[in-house]
């Protein structure tokens, strides 16, 4: 049973029992307050119901997950790399938290499967899976307590799932390194905003990368600063093939 394409989709006691099966399967654990793991799992697409003018969805675990992953993040970093300094610690955890390597996460474990969205095209959502995987870690948080939670993090997500020697040598701030290579080829780069998207949830940014006067690349998404990598990505590309 998959819930991401449904449309007002309610969970009931079957699909209840489903949900505590999918957890214990990913994570060993059964859930105790099942209503926090529908919530993790419910997109802002799907909010059907509000409770004083606020929409039930899981943007608010979303919010209590983002926090607890850096904190767990930077104390097993701190822990694993004693003799690195404080920048190497932050690209660290950047590349341990960011948007694509918490989508890959959550599909790796599957807990995209589990996800609802009102709107069967999920292109229009391009980090659902990570929302919804920071969701989760907040719905077992409140659920179980912060050890518990650390312990899941560290054991059956970064144990299993995260290769620390991949992540070390992994680049991922393409911007950086288009600005990097810009100013050692002594070229003027600036990133532009061509439009806006949409509005609301859905709002997009179209940012284009200009190198010298002429457009380099362009990227579009939810915030600048997406748009902003994606744009320097494709240009990362085309530099490192002498394309430019």
């Amino acid at each position: 049973m998959k819930f991401r394409t449904l449309k007002t989709v309610r969970f009931d006691n079957h699909t209840d029992k489903y949900l505590r099966r999918a957890i214990r399967n990913i994570f060993g654990f059964r859930p105790g307050n099942i209503f926090l793991y529908r919530l993790a799992f419910t997109h802002k697409s799907a909010s059907q119901e509000t409770i004083k003018n606020l929409r039930i969805n899981n943007e608010r675990l979303e919010f209590l997950g983002d926090a607890i992953l850096d904190a767990v993040a930077a104390d097993f970093l701190f822990k694993t790399f004693p003799a690195k300094d404080e920048g190497f610690l932050t690209e660290m955890r950047s590349k341990l938290v960011s948007r694509a390597q918490l989508n890959k996460l959550s599909q790796k474990m599957g807990v995209d499967n589990l996800i609802q969205l009102e709107n069967s095209n999920t292109g229009m959502f391009r980090s659902f899976k990570g929302d919804a995987f920071e969701a989760l870690i907040g719905a077992i948080y409140l659920d179980k307590g912060f050890n518990f939670t650390r312990k899941i993090i560290l054991k059956r997500v970064i144990g299993h799932y995260i290769d620390m020697d991949d992540l070390v040598n992994q680049e991922v701030n393409f911007k950086s390194k288009v600005i990097e290579w810009a100013q050692k080829e002594k070229k003027q780069a600036s990133y532009n905003v061509l439009e806006e998207i949409g509005t609301g949830y859905k709002k997009q940014y179209l940012v284009e990368l200009v190198v010298e006067g002429q457009p380099i690349a362009r990227g579009q998404d939810y915030s600048i600063k997406g748009a902003e990598q994606n744009a320097s990505e494709k240009a990362w590309q085309k530099i490192n093939g002498d394309s430019l």
